[in-house]
């Protein structure tokens, strides 16, 4: 299976480990949404961000070294930063869509 690079729309890129299915991010992809505003429409891929920042917890990656097949790491840093922030009860919505997912963290 491949997917298409948001950043590079010809250039299919290989699954990483730390990827989920497709299937298991829809299941997630209403809560990483309710963080954004929706002022603009989204031009990025939320199912390649979420598997760029899956990538940088699995291995530990600086963001400028984010592979070039995912959306460029400021981007994905932006996301990032969204989804760390803490709710009221000091969850984030990173660690909700972590635990619905199945990921376990690093290995």
């Amino acid at each position: 299976m491949f997917t298409i690079s948001p950043d590079n729309p010809g250039v299919k890129r290989k699954p990483y480990p730390s990827d989920i299915s497709r299937e298991k991010f829809a299941e997630i992809e209403p809560l990483l949404r309710s963080v954004r505003r929706s002022t603009k429409p989204i031009k990025l891929d939320l199912y390649e961000v979420f598997c760029a920042v899956l990538y940088l917890l699995r291995t530990g990656c600086q963001w400028r070294y984010l592979p070039p097949q995912f959306p460029k790491w400021h981007n994905v840093y932006a996301y990032w930063r969204k989804w760390s922030e803490p709710d009221q009860h000091g969850v984030s919505v990173l660690e909700q869509a972590l635990k619905k997912s199945g990921w376990r963290g690093p290995r």
